[in-house]
């Protein structure tokens, strides 16, 4: 009896998106497993695959048929699940199922492909400079020969048969092994061992003697050196004589940089006991429901969680948290270990490969219950899950920008259904689309309207900046800001200013001539960075010196516009000399746990003021806060996209809540030039309900979600002619497939027209209920795959997209 594999290959191409049948040898039969990764022949080279199905027949000719190479898990990396919820994503987001499959597994269990070529002949066949290369092996990575020039060697070699090329395919990641010491277990032969030693060699005798008392143990070699006080020499000869050996023993990486104590479970208030026990209700009753936990910032949500996961860990069930910003994950992570402890691994992108593949074999392996993370924890490895928590479910962040373009509440929600399990979205300001459904009673809304230690909201000034400007104050501070940062400073209290806009100044422009110096790949202007005196694109990372006269006239009458992060810091320090200031942005974060030093530095109180973008907007739980100030709140309010006053409100309502949270009273000021604006209006009483309210008329009017759905379609190209012609062409195919009940706008340039050498131009299409939508946006792929794409253009289909 034969049997065949079916395997998803590593191939991104749209004739390959099907699954291919290989033969199995009979010695790999018996174990290899659905959800494993295989090594297949594909056209000239191996490449990686997912054994997707087993079965014992094909319909191709045995003579057609290839066989597997090589089984590279002996216990599958993906679970049943898993391949269920990579053909679900491949339908929804319109993506191959590779993609899918690889959104799955961390980037360490990706493949790398090497070129290696053997030597088939005598070494003197060879060209003189291929001898010299082979000299040293007869196996050599290609990249050498591309290194010295010898790529025309190579090729001849190769044509003449001399050498053969073939792919490796590797994993990133690999295991970490750490060299332990294994004393013999057998007293009579290391008694033998001290008999047969030299009386000059001491030391080594006096190492036997104290191993007699440890035998069979398996120790540190530091532990030995300490304990029997000898040196790595002493230890080496006792190894020779065969008193030990050295094995290597595997561990796991610790992403963890500091200890945590162990907290107990607070008293809930009456709110957040009724909340409690829904959820538990419909974790008893094994009911796949989505609750939409609405409470005011600081009102107990993140203890709702922890109970939560305490009730499903003691039914043997595991629990995945997500959270939105790198930033928050160190400090709900603390309180996740100080709670479950050992049960608790961390996935986010501020991890090496090699911990993100630890955290993922802790999961896969049953080790922990509970997973903490960013968006991609949504794959985290658990059979058994008992809940799926997404704290401040508004986030954007939420959304994968690439292919699979996934939203993670989507994906909690296909696995809660999955597991008969409920999923909890947490926000103080939940997103519309959100709200509207748990108005409708598809989601199931708890709302929490009081503060957990029953403190009241912090008191908020909205400041009119044109106001300060007429009284003659150009400073980026309003007078009543300064004056509140002084009491606090003085008060030995803390204060959190939030700006989110990185960098020096926003633009550099010429007085003389007006030109604004722009990015050489995008249309975009370059932010000035006072820190090493450059101008960088935040978009392709193009960046170039100061200039000191202008590049189009050469006046030197060059000045900085606009206000970011650096700026302020520096006007801190003037205004304020005595504050100590840390400022946390992308500049200040790039290095791996600097968001911890930060965040732990201000908790500690080395900080009087924290300065940062809105990774400082969320989740900060300090008792020291005493003050917030949003210095321009209008940064965000008049983006090109429809949800400009939803981010705005949920920003400025998210900022505020980082103030009196406990004993002390807190105080906001929103310096804004738009005051009347209702986003900023109702932020201030941080009453969600009428922004709701007021913003859902507005969506009702215009014809946006979460009235209509969205579909954005991006067609891109070096050449603005073609990016422009095939965009119409793609609307105008749209337009005679799809009914009328369909409204397709554009194509129009995008709001960024050009990114990095790319011109690009949009449509959007805008739908209630059209089932022939995605059947016809595949279509349209198909003819893009087949056809536009070998004339350079890129395709883009993103469904339900966060940003316009």
């Amino acid at each position: 009896m034969i049997t065949v594999a079916e395997v998803i290959v590593d191939v991104a191409a749209y004739p390959v998106d099907r699954p291919f049948d290989y033969l199995v040898a009979p010695e790999m039969a018996a174990i290899i497993e659905v959800g494993s990764r295989v090594k297949v022949p594909f056209g000239p080279r191996n490449v990686l695959g997912f054994v997707v199905a087993i079965k014992d027949n094909t319909d191709i000719s045995m003579n057609k048929i290839k066989p597997v190479a090589q089984l590279l898990d002996i216990e599958p990396v993906l679970t049943h699940e898993m391949l269920e919820l990579a053909k679900w994503l491949k339908q929804e987001t319109i993506c191959y199922e590779i993609d899918a499959l690889q959104a799955m597994l961390p980037s360490a269990l990706r493949a790398k492909y090497e070129k290696i070529a053997t030597l088939q002949t005598e070494i003197e066949f060879l060209p003189p400079a291929l001898q010299e290369v082979f000299r040293t092996s007869h196996k050599i990575n290609v990249k050498v020969f591309e290194k010295n020039n010898l790529l025309n060697e190579l090729k001849q070699a190769l044509n003449d048969k001399h050498i053969s090329i073939e792919n490796i395919v590797k994993q990133k990641g690999k295991v970490k092994e750490i060299r332990k010491v294994e004393i013999l277990d057998d007293s009579i032969k290391l008694s033998e061992i001290v008999d047969g030693i030299s009386n000059r060699a001491k030391k080594q005798k006096q190492l036997v003697l104290w191993m007699q008392n440890h035998q069979g143990e398996i120790m540190d070699p530091n532990v030995i050196y300490k304990e029997a006080g000898v040196s790595p020499q002493v230890l080496q000869a006792v190894v020779e004589l065969g008193a030990a050996s050295f094995i290597q023993q595997e561990v796991y990486r610790d992403p963890f940089t500091k200890e945590v104590k162990r907290t107990n479970f607070l008293n809930l208030t009456d709110e957040q006991d009724i909340a409690l026990n829904k959820i538990t209700a419909a974790i008893n009753e094994k009911r796949p429901e989505t609750f939409l936990l609405h409470g005011v910032t600081g009102s107990g949500k993140t203890e709702i969680y922890l109970q939560t996961i305490a009730k499903v860990l003691a039914e043997g069930k595991e629990a995945i948290v997500l959270v939105p910003e790198i930033s928050l994950t160190p400090q709900i992570t603390e309180r996740f270990r100080s709670r479950f402890g050992e049960l608790v691994a961390v996935m986010h992108s501020g991890l090496s490969v090699g911990e993100k593949y630890d955290e993922w074999r802790k999961v896969h392996e049953g080790k922990v219950k509970v997973v903490v993370g960013a968006r991609s924890a949504i794959f985290a490895p658990f059979e058994n899950v008992g809940v799926i928590i997404l704290d401040e479910e508004h986030e954007s962040t939420y959304k994968q920008e690439d292919s699979p373009r996934y939203h993670a509440r989507d994906v909690a929600i296909w696995r809660s259904q999955y597991h008969h399990c409920p999923v909890i979205l947490g926000s103080a300001t939940p997103s519309l689309e959100s709200f509207a459904r748990a108005k409708k009673n598809v989601y199931t809304l708890i709302s929490l309207k009081e503060r957990a230690l029953k403190q009241s909201l912090p008191t908020v000034e909205i400041v009119d900046m044109r106001e300060e400007l007429k009284k003659g104050n150009r400073s980026m501070f309003s007078m009543d800001l300064a004056e509140s940062i002084q009491t606090r400073l003085d008060r030995q209290e803390q204060i959190v200013l939030f700006l989110n806009r990185r960098g020096y100044s926003s633009f550099v422009l010429c007085r003389d001539c007006g030109t604004v110096l722009q990015c050489e790949n995008c249309d975009i202007s370059l932010t000035y960075h006072r820190s090493n005196e450059k101008c960088k694109c935040h978009y392709c990372g193009y960046e170039i010196h100061v200039p000191k006269t202008c590049p189009q006239c050469q006046s030197d009458h060059i000045r900085f516009f606009g206000t970011g992060t650096q700026k302020v810091e520096e006007e801190i320090a003037k205004l304020f000399p005595q504050a100590r200031v840390l400022r946390m942005d992308v500049d200040t974060t790039k290095t791996k746990g600097s968001h911890e030093q930060i965040l732990e530095a201000f908790g500690e109180g080395q900080a009087d003021i924290l300065l940062g973008t809105q990774m400082i907007a969320k989740g900060l739980d300090y008792p020291n806060i005493t003050l917030v100030g949003v210095l321009s709140a209008d940064t965000s309010l008049h983006l090109p996209d429809f949800r400009a006053a939803e981010k705005t409100f949920q920003l400025l309502t998210q900022v505020s809540g980082r103030a009196g949270r406990h004993n002390k009273p807190g105080e906001v000021f929103i310096q804004t030039y738009t005051p009347e604006h209702y986003a900023i209006e109702l932020s201030k009483a941080q009453n969600y309900e009428p922004f709701y309210e007021r913003e859902m008329h507005m969506r009702h009017q215009a014809g946006y979600p979460p009235y209509y759905y969205l579909a954005l379609i991006q067609v891109s190209h070096e050449d603005v002619l073609m990016a422009a012609d095939y965009a119409g062409k793609a609307v105008d195919w749209l337009r005679s497939q799809l009914s009328s009940n369909i409204s397709i706008i554009g194509p129009t340039a995008s709001g960024i027209s050009r990114l990095q050498n790319r011109y690009r131009y949009q449509c959007l299409i805008k739908y209630k209920i059209e089932p022939e939508l995605i059947p016809t946006l595949m279509q349209l792929i198909k003819i893009y795959r087949s056809d536009w794409i070998k004339k350079g253009i890129l395709l883009t289909v993103d469904l339900d997209p966060t940003m316009i």
